[in-house]
């Protein structure tokens, strides 16, 4: 992190549809933050800022706004030199990403996103993390619903157990209860680009497959594949996979892995939908399962394209996390978010581990981060003050 950077954080896509909802969250909850607007249209940078209300001066001429391109790296080497910390919304990652990772790790700039395509973090914690090291730079993927809640609900459930149990569980189930949202267009651009990115480069499926890709030279055990309906004893009910588990899971156990293994190197993890008991619970199941496989089809939201305000507002998610001891005890955690997953939640998440980061963190180390490993109990604290997220034991 630059002490003497002009900037707390510099918000870069702030005209796209979910950096737009992140300035807002700034404009109106953190007018007191030293923060700037980037993006490749400064015309449309500044129609954002009049839309929203952004000033950080007396009028809102005085709100700083940033032209900067992945198209053009020494815009990015620019930017980055005025900033503590850049919250990029501009992906997918590894087609609009890599340049500005470089550039952050190489100024010693702390960086946050919203990545859910772990090949591509896989790539970038080979070539950057000891420069990050090296440099202070914070790097922290996957600041959104990919994956904080999941992440986070881990940790928190872990403590509960440690508190209970005298020490964590060896084995945990997360199980998305409920939730309404539309997942973002972002996200579906990011599965095609990894689905393209796999067709040219063998290796890329590999680190998919891989349970284990983003700890690298560790390998735990076998994982559930999660990938087909299943009845699950332990809750009584169907269960349908859960398209984020594919990023989840690794953010999950690279935490674990970041943390000096607290879960233990046995840890195994797994993520499903909870559809009910009973004939209509495995129906849903199945349809749940139909529908995730077209996703990334075209017809869906575009990147820059998401639901309104009043679908935002009516979103919610609910997830149940249960750990099971070897002698047959467990302990139940879970995480619920006000608003839809994709856009309401994420652009709240983003911006307040952001500032969680800056603000709260300054013992974390350089390198190449999950949000939960590095802030762990302070991120829960924030989120839940700021963010509309409830953490609970039941």
């Amino acid at each position: 992190m630059n002490p003497s950077a002009e900037f707390d954080v510099i918000v870069h896509g702030a005209s796209g549809f979910t950096g737009r909802l992140v300035a807002e969250h700034f404009a109106k909850h953190h007018p007191e933050t030293k923060w700037a607007m980037s993006g490749r249209n400064a015309d449309k940078l500044a129609a954002v800022r009049d839309e929203i209300g952004a000033q950080t001066g007396a009028d809102m001429a005085d709100m700083p706004l940033i032209v900067a391109d992945a198209d053009d790296p020494a815009s990015l080497r620019a930017m980055v030199q005025r900033t503590k910390a850049v919250l990029t919304t501009v992906g997918p990652y590894q087609l609009y990403g890599s340049d500005l990772v470089a550039a952050c790790a190489e100024a010693g700039t702390d960086y946050l996103d919203l990545c859910g395509e772990p090949a591509w973090m896989r790539q970038m914690i080979d070539a950057h993390e000891a420069t990050a090291k090296a440099s202070g730079a914070r790097i922290v993927f996957s600041c959104g619903f990919d994956s904080i809640p999941f992440e986070l609900g881990v940790w928190f459930l872990q403590q509960e157990a440690i508190r209970r149990f005298g020490g964590p569980v060896a084995r945990v189930k997360g199980r998305v209860r409920r939730m309404q949202g539309a997942f973002s267009g972002g996200t579906a651009a990011s599965l095609k680009a990894t689905m393209a990115a796999a067709a040219r480069d063998p290796s890329v499926i590999e680190l998919l497959k891989n349970p284990f890709s983003l700890t690298p030279g560790f390998a735990g055990p076998k994982q559930p594949h999660g990938a087909a309906v299943a009845f699950d004893e332990d809750l009584g009910a169907w269960t349908a996979p859960f398209v984020m588990a594919a990023i989840n899971t690794r953010n999950v156990h690279r935490s674990n892995w970041l943390m000096g293994q607290p879960y233990g190197e046995g840890f195994v993890y797994d993520e499903m939908m909870l559809t009910g008991p009973g004939e209509q619970g495995e129906a849903v199941a199945k349809a749940i399962t139909a529908a995730n496989a077209s996703m990334g089809a075209e017809g869906g939201p575009k990147p820059g394209e998401g639901p309104s305000k009043a679908e935002r507002e009516a979103g919610f998610y609910d997830v149940l996390f249960v750990g099971l001891t070897q002698d047959g005890h467990h302990v139940r955690a879970s995480v619920a978010g006000d608003k839809d997953p994709g856009y309401g939640s994420t652009s709240k998440m983003i911006a307040e581990t952001a500032l969680c980061l800056i603000q709260q963190s300054p013992e974390v180390a350089g390198g190449i981060w999950t949000p939960g490993a590095a802030m762990q109990g302070k991120l829960v604290e924030r989120l839940r003050e700021k963010a509309g997220l409830k953490f609970a034991v039941e």
